[in-house]
């Protein structure tokens, strides 16, 4: 599973004010990823507001970027829920055509202990005709993935090929390294850390920020993880305070926010969602400016 080594996007989903999504506008930012150097592409996962999408809607998505793409890059689809039979009943129906890996956040709200985590992982491995990775984002989902069920899983559950690691603790992430298989990919979740994390071992990382700026992420990423972390950090640096505001007022509106500046697609969101304030607009316009992004 090489090709899902470097940078991968969390791609947003454009939609139009109506709340319609916009077609043109996914495939704008798909030839903007893809031209933009990302190794490849994640549709559908927490990021493009998938919780918020009708079937059809996910359909359009789908078959949208796979056309766009045309086989570019490899697709990772976002598969994830807290009814362990549906997700392992969808994953069943999935046909690897065009399709590289299924990416699975735990189970939310339900709060299943490391026994009924490894359980329901078990199950979607036993389902899939696809390999799939894990997704652990405890700030979102209410449970975290300890490194020793990721161990168990990695070991017993032998499609499952990796994990996005998003709970912000190093150590932890450092422990899921060093109890995992060599094979088996650890991939950042945080942007802010992904160079540290790569430093650590970690193999790339799923991003946010990478939606707006591939070019710049993906020379980072693949720079650190070639040893090169002189250079690297000079693009961490440039990126840095981009990162963090934009998720000052939640994920995904700021990085759609600076798609909209970018001129690659629109700021809108689907409600509970709502776009970013004037203050924080203002303060990622000045930031872009300052880093050269925006004249």
């Amino acid at each position: 599973m090489n090709e899902l080594k470097g940078l991968g996007v969390a791609m947003v989903t454009p939609f139009k004010k109506s709340g319609e999504v916009d077609v043109n506008g996914l495939k704008k930012l798909t030839d903007h990823l893809v031209t933009g150097n990302a190794d490849y592409l994640v549709v559908l996962g927490t990021t493009g507001e998938s919780v918020t999408l009708s079937k059809e809607d996910k359909k359009l998505v789908l078959e949208t970027v796979m056309s766009t793409n045309n086989g570019r890059k490899p697709i990772v689809l976002g598969v994830g829920g807290n009814n362990t039979a549906d997700i392992a009943s969808q994953m069943a129906r999935i046909e690897p055509h065009g399709i590289t890996a299924l990416l699975s956040v735990t189970p939310y709200y339900n709060k299943p202990t490391q026994n009924g985590l490894f359980e329901h992982y078990k199950a979607l491995s036993e389902s899939s005709k696809l390999p799939i990775l894990l997704y652990n984002v405890p700030g979102r989902t209410g449970v975290n993935l300890l490194p020793d069920t990721v161990s168990k899983i990695a070991f017993d559950c032998r499609n499952i090929i990796g994990i996005k690691e998003a709970s912000g603790n190093v150590e932890q992430v450092m422990s899921v390294i060093q109890q995992t298989p060599k094979e088996f990919l650890v991939i950042s979740g945080d942007d802010a850390l992904t160079l540290p994390l790569i430093s650590a071992g970690c193999d790339g990382v799923i991003s946010v920020v990478g939606n707006a700026f591939p070019k710049e992420f993906s020379e980072m990423v693949n720079l650190a993880l070639t040893g090169d972390f002189e250079n690297a950090r000079l693009i961490h640096y440039r990126l840095l305070d981009i990162i963090k505001l934009l998720f000052v007022e939640g994920n995904p509106a700021g990085v759609k926010e600076v798609l909209s500046q970018l001129n690659i697609c629109g700021e809108y969101l689907r409600l509970p969602l709502v776009p970013v304030s004037d203050e924080t607009s203002e303060k990622l316009r000045h930031e872009m400016i300052d880093q050269g992004f925006l004249s």
